[in-house]
């Protein structure tokens, strides 16, 4: 009965010298040996009854236990915050923080400039040619080259192409050009009521009373005239039908060499060269004598006058055309000018008198002699443009 206690008190002195000693070790390995520890204290007399008993021996032993699991506990959690106080230690919290804040600013400041440049970039205009046209257009010709793409796709994409670049820039590139564009606006802002209106002014105008241009009082003033648009104003120059009546006289003229046998593609180009190079020195002579005087004129308002004259050649042809079946093509074709030729004539004297200023200089030509100069022209040259050879 007195052997037990002692032998639990040995026992217990080995596991606290064993604690104190090896601080390190794991539970499980402190486990082990307590068993071993217990299953040799229990190989003295009356240990293995004692231990196996469920009487006090038993109780003291799980309260053993139960210490030696707290004790292992609070030892491994002075073990983590030990670990966890040296792994802090070296890390300063100030200038870290410090050295953040200024890293976030200088990236606040670089943010604010890329910024900036974003924006001058959206206002200035793409180039119109880039590395990446240039690859779009190296790609396109090499399937172009191994027939890979059809005509349909390559026509849709120089198309879309076209059109991209364009908006990107391209018009910008062309110093002027979005003011050119918005003055020869105004010349093509015609509807078909004035188209029809003009064309019987310039083949009747002698039946015209009324040649004066309209000015728009809202926008204009006593110092700056502004005229009104030729879709308001049947008496305002336009390009229109200048452009339109070039373009047919010359189809009309391939259309007389071939039904003659003698066409040839370089009519057209041929004589398209001869009326639009007359039509820029009569311009140009109109100008100078208009300069003499001291009298502005917009050279597009000249261009329109002297383009006149080409809707009356068109049907100078027509009728050459129709009564060359008959054999009578040239004569056809001169009595058509003798009024076609009068009408362009009269139409630009009436137009320059009511349209030129009277106030010129009194140094420079007279003002009345230089307007009948200008409408003689117009007969000059429709004479020196025509085709009547083959009629």
């Amino acid at each position: 009965v007195h052997v037990a206690p002692t032998v639990q008190r040995s026992q217990a002195t080995t596991v606290e010298s064993y604690i104190g000693t090896a601080t390190t070790t794991k539970r499980t390995r402190m486990a082990n040996f307590y068993n071993q520890s217990t299953a040799g204290g229990g190989s003295s007399a009356g240990g293995s009854g004692f231990y196996g008993s469920s009487g006090f021996g038993q109780q003291q032993q799980q309260g053993t236990n139960a210490q030696f699991a707290s004790s292992t506990q609070q030892q491994q959690q002075q073990q983590n915050q030990g670990g966890f106080q040296q792994w802090q230690a070296p890390a300063p919290a100030a200038a870290p923080t410090n050295q953040f804040q200024q890293h976030q600013s200088q990236n606040q400041g670089y943010t604010s400039q890329q910024q900036q440049i974003l924006q001058q970039q959206q206002q200035t205009p793409a180039p119109f040619w880039n590395p990446n046209t240039a690859a779009a257009l190296a790609g396109v010709a090499a399937q172009a080259a191994t027939g890979s793409m059809s005509n349909e796709a390559m026509l849709d994409w120089a198309v879309q192409g076209g059109a991209a670049a364009w908006k990107s820039g391209g018009a910008s590139m062309i110093p002027g050009f979005d003011q050119a564009m918005i003055t020869l606006r105004t010349y093509f802002a015609v509807d078909n009521d004035y188209v029809v209106k003009k064309m019987k002014k310039v083949l009747f105008p002698f039946k015209t009373s009324h040649w004066k241009r309209m000015e728009n009082e809202a926008m204009g003033g006593p110092d700056n005239i502004v005229y009104m648009l030729p879709n308001t104003d049947e008496n305002a120059p336009d390009l229109y039908i200048p452009s339109m009546s070039l373009i047919s006289y010359c189809l009309l003229c391939a259309l007389l060499y071939g039904t003659s046998g003698k066409f040839n593609p370089e009519v057209i180009s041929d004589v398209t060269t001869k009326c639009f190079v007359t039509q820029v020195l009569e311009v140009v002579a109109i100008r100078f004598g208009l300069y003499m005087m001291q009298v502005s004129v917009p050279f597009l308002d000249l261009f329109s006058y002297t383009g006149y004259k080409y809707l009356g050649l068109c049907i100078n042809m027509l009728i050459g055309l129709f009564m060359g079946h008959l054999g009578y093509g040239t004569t056809g074709f001169y009595i058509t000018f003798l009024w076609t030729a009068s009408a362009a004539s009269y139409f630009m004297l009436k137009t320059m008198a009511n349209n030129t200023p009277t106030k010129v200089s009194a140094s420079g030509p007279k003002r009345e002699i230089m307007v009948l100069g200008f409408a003689g022209s117009q007969a000059l040259t429709m004479w020196f443009v025509s085709q009547t050879k083959n009629l």
